[in-house]
């Protein structure tokens, strides 16, 4: 067997040297060194009056010589562990930020819907304002398509001729009107739903805050 390392022949003597040590401690004497531990690779134990070099990046001891230990330092955390937490830290302040925005939403909802019933009335009136932009737009509907009619009628004299620029012009600009209404009716479908879906939203999440105890501020 080789000859036994100096940090080894250091163990050993502290393991040896401990009940002395110990012992001057009972007697009033003691010593304010610090003895820095760690295993190696291979799990044996290596020790110094410094922190040996086989310590390094690894999780280590600081004793007292009479085997008391007073600090306990983790091994430093390797990339991936460090990713690992970066992740873990980056996914806890998105879930604190979602929680910070749902419950400024909370507040919000509660402060404007007083009761659940402000709900229906708030939506009702809503739809209604929706209802009138399109009544409006079905009356004029209602104009053209009469004047298109009658358009119709003056075209048949005129069956296997060309029409007059201005009949034709007056056709074109209905058409284009009628056009435009029907793309209007079709956007104010599509608010009527959005407006719907919002309003079912709020009111379901009233209702889950109630069920909760939820109590505004």
């Amino acid at each position: 067997m080789g000859s036994p390392t100096r940090a080894s022949l250091l163990c050993l003597l502290m393991l040896v040297a401990a009940p002395e040590l110990q012992a001057q401690a009972g007697n009033g004497k003691s010593t304010s060194k610090i003895i820095f531990c760690c295993e190696d690779d291979k799990g044996r134990p290596v020790c110094g009056d410094v922190l040996p070099s086989q310590c390094y990046g690894r999780a280590y001891r600081e004793m007292t010589p009479q085997g008391v230990i007073r600090r306990q330092v983790s091994a430093p955390l390797t990339k991936a562990e460090l990713a690992e937490r970066e992740a873990e830290a980056r996914a806890r302040a998105v879930a604190e930020a979602r929680e910070r925005i749902q419950r400024r939403q909370d507040e919000a909802l509660f402060e404007t819907y007083p009761t659940l019933e402000a709900i229906d009335e708030r939506e009702a009136r809503a739809l209604a304002e929706v209802d009138r932009s399109v009544e409006a737009v079905l009356v004029r509907e209602q104009e053209l398509l009469e004047q298109r009619k009658r358009f119709d009628e003056e075209t048949e004299f005129y069956r296997g001729r060309d029409l007059p620029r201005d009949l034709n012009s007056a056709l074109q600009v209905i058409d284009s009107e009628l056009a435009s209404h029907k793309e209007f009716i079709k956007q104010k479908d599509a608010e009527r739903a959005a407006i719907r879906d919002r309003f079912n939203a709020d009111r379901l999440r009233y209702i889950e805050l109630l069920a909760e105890g939820y109590r505004r501020r």
